[in-house]
């Protein structure tokens, strides 16, 4: 039997548990050619790899597995067995005797159908669930679904992001079919065309990580070497003025108009707002329960006295469990209802440039930080855990704020003005 090689960092569990944590496995030279090494984990025991030369300068490196396909451990916690867990020592042998290299079967549609009963098993909403979903069965299977996971490459993955970048906006028909929507070809429409690619790369990025983290993948590094797009996500809000917003709900056809004004006096999403029950409001609060958010939360939206008086209007006469916001007839507002409707009243209206109905969640938002409404009220009745998305889109819409702290506590030096000195043009 071959001596086996020590390793004062890796040959005892102690010694193990010093290593920082780290994407690079560290390796020891166990004989020409060929290294054994560990990949420290953030929790739970490590991992052993093997790494051996090809020539020509390059290595291949890949996870010891039992003959079933387990990914081998180090005993990092528990007493080694001789199949699941090995010792150093016991690692070292396994990786200089005979290994059956398994082929790369595991395809891009394997991994993303792994990832998806991940998400669904995390109980994400029904709209970040329904986003995923459209994104891997549109842009990213019929692409690259049928590819091994090793034949991606960064060339490959950056040709796919920017491919998807170059194309017009999709309408989404919910039957498959593919219809593109007509959009300018200016600067605006580019910027949203890359950061609607980043977000499909990030579905495929995540999907990737989940199974490389689960050990079904040897090496990450093709996607980690492909970088989303830069700047792309600094889209200058659009929000209506008081004016605007009046002008809007009088344009609006009189079964639209709820809707218009309900979103103006609360922020909500459209989602939201034809999902709620008579019993979500609270009269006596004057308070909302939207009970089923983007997010999955349910918040509470505070209301002004006009907004209590909107929905006092608009529950009169109805029952608990009916819809607050409803067609005529009492059908419910399906989704993308609202697209028509909303660009008919824009246009009656003569709104430039036009706005669409998620407008006018940025419409409450942008007055009330302007109205100087503290950030975490606005982000709260919004429905985001913190501050982040509203400084980001609205922060700069409260400048008195900022101008007011400057001069109160900046240093004053005793400067005055000359007198003498007139400025040009007065």
């Amino acid at each position: 039997m071959p001596r086996k090689v020590r390793d004062a960092s890796l040959e005892t569990r102690t010694a193990r548990a010093k290593l920082k944590v780290r994407h690079k496995p560290y390796y020891r030279l166990i004989k020409p050619g060929l290294h054994i090494g560990y990949r420290k984990l953030t929790s739970g025991p490590g991992t052993w790899l093997v790494r051996s030369y090809e020539g020509d300068g390059s290595y291949r490196a890949e996870n010891l597995r039992t003959p079933d396909g387990q990914l081998v451990l180090a005993d990092d916690y528990d007493d080694a067995d001789g199949s699941h867990v090995l010792t150093f020592g016991q690692a070292q042998e396994k990786a200089g005797g005979p290994r059956k290299i398994k082929a790369g079967s595991l395809t891009v549609s394997d991994v993303l159908d792994n990832y998806l009963q991940l998400l669904e098993g995390e109980g994400r909403s029904r709209h970040s669930l329904q986003d995923t979903r459209y994104r891997i069965e549109t842009l990213i299977r019929p692409k690259l679904g049928k590819l091994g996971i090793g034949a991606l490459t960064p060339e490959r993955l950056r040709h796919w992001r920017d491919d998807i970048a170059k194309a017009p906006p999709r309408l989404r028909t919910g039957n498959g079919e593919q219809k593109f929507r007509d959009a300018p070809d200016d600067e605006d429409t580019r910027r949203k065309r890359r950061a609607s690619a980043n977000r499909t790369w990030t579905v495929l990025r995540a999907a990737l990580n989940h199974a490389f983290h689960d050990g079904k993948i040897e090496s990450d590094t093709a996607w980690r070497k492909v970088k989303p797009f830069k700047s792309v996500d600094g889209a200058r809000i659009r929000y209506l003025t008081v004016a605007e917003a009046k002008s809007l709900t009088n344009a609006s056809d009189p079964e639209f108009r709820p809707l218009v004004q309900a979103a103006l006096h609360t922020g909500a999403r459209y989602g939201e707002l034809v999902r709620l029950q008579v019993r979500d409001f609270d009269p006596d609060a004057g308070t909302l329960a939207v009970r089923q958010s983007k997010s999955g939360k349910a918040r509470h939206i505070v209301l002004t006295k006009e907004g209590a008086d909107l929905f006092r209007q608009l529950t009169a006469g109805k029952s608990g469990n009916d819809l607050i916001l409803c067609h005529p007839n009492g059908a419910a507002w399906g989704e993308a209802h609202q697209a028509r409707p909303m660009r008919e009243a824009v246009a009656r209206a003569k709104i430039a440039p036009p706005i669409s109905f998620h407008g006018l969640r940025h419409t409450w938002a942008s007055l009330s930080v302007m109205a100087r409404m503290p950030l975490m009220v606005v982000a709260r009745n919004l429905g985001h855990s913190d501050t982040r998305m509203v400084e980001k889109h609205y922060g700069h819409l409260a400048p008195s704020y900022v101008a007011e702290t400057v001069r109160k506590h900046a240093p004053s030096f005793g400067f005055k003005p000359d007198k003498k000195v007139v400025e040009l043009g007065r």
